[in-house]
């Protein structure tokens, strides 16, 4: 028996025909599966990190040693989500560059979960850090190509709000 039911179609991601590559500045957001708090909690609108939040920040530092031709911008570690801003300065040179020659953001990102992901796994293993179930991070991640100094301004100001606001925010469960 077949069924006719079709299946929701996963939306883009990624602007259609855009190279991730060039110069630019992009706000990320990438959330943790099932909205788990695993990296704080926010008192009194200000955020406090515990060891796998502080984690986080350590592998968001190492960007631009991973990937020379990237500097990192304002950045928030929040209890089940992380917001940063990432700039990237071209292609970088391909004779010495230690990661894959484009550094395209979708690159950086899948870098940047991949390690956090390991640490966090060897964390719950060596230092009783919360379990959870399947995968720490959601499938992919949320990018705005930030367009101007004021969309800039507007991106920092909200990450720098985010821990004022968590009790309104789409991701806060009580």
């Amino acid at each position: 028996m077949t069924s006719n039911y079709q299946y929701p179609q996963r939306k883009r991601l990624r602007l259609d025909g855009y190279d991730y590559s060039q110069n630019g500045a992009y706000f990320v957001t990438i959330s943790i599966q099932n909205r788990i708090c695993l990296f704080g909690q926010v008192i009194d609108g200000v955020m406090h990190l515990n060891d796998a939040g502080q984690m986080i920040m350590k592998w968001w530092a190492e960007l631009p040693n991973k990937f020379p031709n990237v500097e990192i911008d304002t950045s928030i570690v929040m209890p089940n989500h992380f917001h940063g801003i990432v700039v990237v300065h071209g292609e970088s040179d391909r004779t010495t560059h230690r990661s894959s020659p484009t550094d395209a953001l979708p690159d950086i990102m899948q870098w940047f979960k991949t390690m956090t992901t390991n640490a966090y796994i060897k964390g719950v293993k060596q230092n009783g850090w919360e379990s959870f179930p399947g995968q720490v991070w959601q499938r992919g991640y949320h990018d705005h190509i930030i367009r101007d100094d004021q969309d800039m301004t507007i991106r920092q100001q909200y990450i720098f709000d985010n821990p004022a606001r968590w009790q309104n925010d789409e991701n806060y469960l009580p």
